[in-house]
């Protein structure tokens, strides 16, 4: 299976960030690692293992990015606002960095964004604010509320990187349509504390017209043997 290594100054962060890459062809995979997580989580934790058939097959190719969370949502004693820039930055990265790399590296059009946790919660929302970059997304067992994260604070930066705020409140007609297009895909486990918060995700994306596909599995499902089964069934093929 190809395997590489990337490191390179990020201008958007000010900072080296790192980034591996699993696989030769097929579509693109952007994944988020879980909070507070490295680059090489998916590789240590089991998940390129799952999904080699995927990868040796040619079906997709994984793009594992590195993660700033201790820096903006994670970041103690810093103001939520400034929270929210950082990871705004963090955004630029991937926007004007990382997904550039992914395209001359791999030049299928089709894009998957995932993670698990609160990798899913970057998933999930930078494809909710960029709809058109985005053919699937796949959040497992997600957080997509990030209140708790900035103390009540909002402002325009928070509510629009808060996923279940943004989509609630979402009315531009442009932007629906991109969602509505996109391959939306959700799981949790039944008893895990965060089933609610998927609930309320579900519904709002429902208020909007938007379809999904929201998937609660048996008991609790939020540890890496139960991600390896789920992202098997959710990754899908070439596209």
């Amino acid at each position: 299976m190809n395997r590489e290594y990337h490191r390179w100054f990020s201008p958007a962060l000010g900072r080296d960030m790192e980034m591996l890459t699993f696989g030769h062809a097929g579509s693109r995979v952007l994944v988020f690692p879980t909070s507070k997580g490295r680059f090489y989580d998916w590789e240590n934790r089991g998940m390129i293992d799952a999904l080699a058939e995927h990868l040796e097959k040619g079906w997709i190719q994984l793009f594992c990015v590195d993660s700033v969370d201790t820096e903006s949502w994670y970041a103690d004693n810093v103001h939520a606002a400034d929270k929210a820039k950082r990871h705004i930055q963090y955004e630029q990265h991937i926007l004007n960095e990382v997904l550039p790399l992914t395209q001359q590296v791999n030049d299928n059009p089709y894009l998957i964004v995932t993670g698990a946790s609160f990798g899913a919660y970057h998933a999930i929302n930078f494809a909710f604010r960029n709809p058109n970059l985005v053919g699937r997304v796949i959040g497992l067992s997600g957080i997509y509320a990030i209140d708790n994260y900035v103390a009540g604070y909002s402002d325009e930066n928070v509510h629009s990187n808060n996923p279940c705020a943004s989509i609630r409140d979402e009315h531009d007609p442009q932007r629906l349509a991109s969602l509505r297009k996109m391959d939306i895909i959700i799981a949790v486990g039944q008893d895990n504390i965060l089933r609610p918060n998927n609930d309320h995700l579900s519904q709002f994306l429902w208020d909007k017209n938007i379809w999904h596909a929201y998937r609660v599995w048996d008991g609790w499902a939020h540890d890496w043997p139960f991600w390896h089964h789920m992202i098997r069934l959710y990754i899908g093929g070439a596209n």
